[in-house]
């Protein structure tokens, strides 16, 4: 909760009731007092309280009586009540939980233990919201609303995504940069038994190795120069729920080893630290590589990969699924309509036709940002072709920067918007290692275009 709980003190001894109100003032808490149940109905129904400190026995109406008004058809106060008591009989402590008390005070009783009990409450009534939020969001995500496709391809991989999410197993997610392989895996995590649980996605290669394996695994303070503080690892933070190692082929062989041993023994130990620490997480990975091609290479390990391998979905490229590409742009063009403030739009047949005949080496993220570029930079009342960057012409040699700094720029610049950034394919494409292309980008000053 942002700010303290209002507090509504309910007791027939003016004393008592002055007491408490000053213990909570002191603790910067907003105090209401009333001297009978009948006052306590009325103040309740007059503003909100977050908390209700309860006199059981009281003349007239008594707290019990006070509590089944409160909590019935007349009040339905959302408060948290504490009552008290000067007797410390069971039967009437498990009587007011009946009715809906949160807990039970004895008197004499300290501020501390007052404190103690609000702070509960406090937790409590923060779990349910929290519970509340992540309900919301689950409900945004069960059906694979973000994942879309009508073609045979894709409703076998909704069936196998429903199929799989229940089991706790292990899934290695296939398929080109820009298919959703993270759309499929929060799809999986949305419908699986740890939803309500966090979702931590890693992706591994656009971390150097030096920085990856502390992400992973966290470290102690002082397990290397400038860590001043210990830090928690992605599998700590994924604790209950699901890690997903995006690019797991791009994992250096040092690194490979670690998470195999974390696979086999659900066990881990931070940078620099000794305790083991248990790895309640679930294991999604994705990767484009093909990595029996990069077994057979010595450039990832086999049982890593039957470790990981234990269910597989492949995502198909969009252009072998060109009957999705209108369901898509259609889509997209809502969505960015939506975020854009205009009008909905059409798109004409000429500019899907465009669509459905390119190649999409970037798949459906390339897609998607090829929409949200023509309805930035259209004028009309549809996406028409001449919006699209399709002019199938190479450029004229005059337009190529002069100086070979320049064009070695402009052509990383390219090679790393074309793999979506992702240093390792970006790497292997420009045919250097990941530290030379990490040194060319910070020469070069490059941030990322797209999304």
């Amino acid at each position: 909760m942002a700010k303290k709980p209002r507090i509504l003190v309910v007791d027939d001894e003016a004393p008592m009731r002055e007491s408490l109100k000053d213990w909570l003032m002191e603790d910067g808490y907003e105090v209401g007092l009333a001297g009978s149940g009948k006052e306590a109905i009325v103040m309740s129904l007059e503003r909100t309280w977050e908390v209700i400190l309860l006199d059981l026995k009281m003349p007239g109406m008594d707290g019990l009586e006070t509590l089944k008004r409160l909590k019935g058809e007349d009040v339905k106060t959302d408060a948290e009540i504490l009552v008290m008591t000067a007797y410390a009989s069971i039967d009437t402590a498990v009587q007011a939980m009946k009715e809906g008390a949160f807990d039970y005070l004895v008197k004499p009783f300290d501020p501390d233990e007052i404190e103690m009990q609000i702070k509960r409450i406090i937790a409590h009534k923060d779990l349910i919201q929290q519970n509340i939020l992540l309900r919301q969001k689950l409900e945004e995500k069960t059906q694979c609303d973000e994942i879309i496709g009508k073609s045979d391809a894709m409703q076998e991989i909704f069936e196998l995504i429903s199929r799989v999410a229940p089991a706790d197993s292990t899934v290695l997610i296939t398929g080109e940069s820009g298919t959703g392989k993270e759309l499929v895996a929060q799809a999986i995590h949305g419908n699986s038994q740890r939803c309500y649980m966090p979702f931590i996605a890693v992706n591994c290669g656009a971390l150097p190795d030096s920085l990856l394996e502390s992400e992973l695994f966290g470290y102690e303070k002082g397990a290397f120069t400038g860590a001043e503080h210990t830090k928690k690892g992605r599998f700590e933070m994924a604790d209950k729920g699901t890690l997903f190692l995006d690019e797991i082929g791009d994992v250096s062989l040092k690194t490979q080893v670690d998470l195999l041993r974390v696979l086999q023994e659900r066990k881990f130990r931070r940078l620099g630290g000794q305790d083991e620490i248990e790895a309640d997480v679930r294991i999604l990975a994705a990767t484009n590589r093909d990595l029996k091609e990069a077994i057979r290479e010595n450039q990832f390990r086999e049982d890593l990969y039957y470790r990981l391998n234990v269910i597989h979905i492949h995502i198909p490229p969009l252009r072998e699924r060109k009957e999705d590409i209108p369901l898509l742009a259609r889509t997209f063009i809502r969505r960015y309509c939506l975020e854009m403030n205009k009008e909905p739009l059409k798109i004409s047949d000429p500019a899907l036709k465009l669509l459905t005949d390119y190649n999409w080496p970037g798949n459906v993220r390339e897609l998607e940002n090829i929409i949200e570029r023509a309805l930035v930079i259209g004028g009309g009342k549809e996406i028409v072709s001449d919006d699209l960057p399709f002019s199938g012409k190479e450029p004229e040699p005059e337009s190529y920067p002069k100086s070979l700094k320049m064009m070695e720029k402009v052509h990383i610049e390219r090679i790393l918007e074309e793999t979506g950034w992702n240093i390792s394919r970006a790497a292997r494409e420009l045919d250097i290692d990941r530290q030379t292309l990490y040194n060319k980008i910070e020469k070069y000053k490059l941030k990322r275009k797209s999304s």
